[in-house]
């Protein structure tokens, strides 16, 4: 555990606008961003050196001791403060295995866990250890709203508070808890007025700073800069293009409801099963889902061509690796699920990918985000809902750590990422640990009742890809 890696990164006092909304479109409980990782360890953790790390942990780390509070009449996004409350007890808790201790039954326990809402008062996440597993075998389901942190974000903080080995070195003294400081109201809008003035400073300054070179590319490149200005305004309308409709005629019933499943993959063949058309996993990765729903939607009888996926795009860059809170931009686009042969499949939806990864509008997420913010949480959540309650299937693809790591004692055998559906019938997620790849499968049971026919869909799909190397 490195506690000076993790107080490297910069926490802000305030959501990010794309945060804000995620928070505010839960008033719609389908748009819930609940995030949910299973580890399979070894052995049960050593309840006291768990415990410990995590308090120590939770002093370095802001966001596990902040709750958020924001204020209906203000523009500017929500705080994070600090819990004056705060009880460890709460957050961590440990319970034993009653049934075969099988990953099913892990399962089974934490989908009612994902299925609640979080306690809005209290810092947004939840760890369940359960142990009595088979073989001595135990877990650990990690509850994570998204607001506060993205995957690659998460996986980032998560390689900062584990241990690379099973019996590290004592830590020594942990550091001084942050102090607690409840602001008055008038303090409140004070803090705000002083943020956006200072934002909207920032902007009205870097518009100036840019005009003159702006000027410049009109004067020298007319055609060119006219040309681009209506590719983005042509990229941007397909961004918020409303989609309240799915496109698959089969899963179409939505509900509140979670059913969790996975799939564990080998890492190496994929990778080479994806360079078969100069592509990376997540080619690989897209093609094996796709090829599943095609699968399921045959099996029940069922023409399909094509199915609108949402996939987020990690805008990181070396600037803003260092930050916590969400970087990445979720593309909403149709994808041709029924291309028979696998090959064909990874290179459409490579070239398809590559095509989104290059949309102008990708730049603009931020201003966008700020716009619809100002808005009234009722309209943005409309919006929202207009735009995601459209959509067929969400994937998402992690890279996780590419070696051991260890919890209180524990080794971490496998660790599923279960990615919250907003709207859609399903999540298919790809987290990658050591040399396994383990899909986390969150499906809509409104939308896909026969999970278990679904998994064997994807699981052929897989198979075929795998069986090209």
């Amino acid at each position: 555990m490195d506690l000076e890696a993790i107080e490297a990164f910069e926490f802000a006092s305030r959501m990010s606008d794309a945060d804000a909304l995620m928070w505010s479109i839960e008033k719609d409980p389908l748009l819930r961003s609940t995030i949910i990782t299973v580890f399979v360890l070894d052995q049960s953790p050593d309840r006291d050196r768990f415990t410990s790390a995590m308090d120590r942990v939770s002093r370095a780390v802001p966001r596990l001791r902040q709750r958020v509070l924001g204020h209906p009449m203000s523009i500017a996004p929500p705080r994070w403060e600090i819990d004056p409350n705060f009880d460890l007890r709460y957050h961590l808790r440990w319970m034993k295995a009653i049934g075969d201790g099988t990953i099913r039954e892990v399962f089974d326990i934490a989908e009612p866990i994902a299925m609640q809402g979080f306690d809005r008062a209290r810092p947004l996440w939840e760890f369940t250890v359960v142990e009595g597993l088979a073989d001595g075998k135990a877990a650990l389901i990690g509850k994570v709203h998204h607001a506060i942190t993205d995957g690659v974000g998460g996986v980032k903080l998560q390689m900062e508070m584990l241990d690379l080995e099973r019996n590290p070195e004592d830590p020594g003294a942990a550091p001084e808890a942050p102090a607690a400081r409840v602001l008055t109201e008038r303090e409140r809008w004070l803090d705000a007025i002083s943020y956006e003035t200072q934002r909207q400073a920032g902007t009205a300054g870097r518009a100036v700073a840019s005009a003159p070179n702006d000027i410049i590319g009109f004067l020298r490149d007319p055609v060119g800069t006219v040309t681009g200005v209506l590719n983005t305004t042509a990229s941007l309308a397909r961004m918020l293009r409303p989609a309240t409709e799915p496109m698959s005629p089969l899963m179409r019933g939505r509900s509140l409801s979670v059913r969790f499943d996975t799939l564990q993959l080998p890492l190496e063949p994929m990778k080479a099963a994806a360079k078969l058309v100069a592509g990376k996993l997540n080619d690989a990765f897209l093609a094996g889902v796709a090829g599943g729903l095609k699968r399921y939607h045959d099996h029940h009888g069922v023409d399909v061509g094509l199915l609108r996926m949402t996939m987020p795009i990690n805008v990181r860059d070396e600037s803003t690796a260092h930050k916590a809170g969400n970087q990445f931009v979720p593309a909403r686009f149709p994808v041709p699920v029924g291309i028979d042969d696998p090959v064909a499949r990874m290179n459409a939806l490579r070239e398809l990918v590559a095509h989104q990864r290059a949309e102008p509008a990708l730049a603009l997420s931020d201003p966008i985000a700020n716009l619809l913010n100002r808005l009234p949480a009722t309209a943005t959540t409309g919006i929202f809902g207009a735009m995601l309650k459209g959509i067929d299937f969400v994937t998402s693809n992690v890279p996780g750590a590419p070696v051991p790591i260890f919890v209180g004692g524990a080794q971490i055998e496998s660790q599923i990422a279960l990615a919250p559906m907003t709207g859609a019938s399903t999540n298919v997620t790809l987290l990658s640990y050591c040399d396994d790849i383990n899909i986390g499968i969150n499906t809509d049971p409104a939308a896909i009742p026969d999970a278990a026919t679904f998994v064997d869909c994807l699981r052929d799909s897989f198979d075929e890809i795998l069986k090209l190397v």
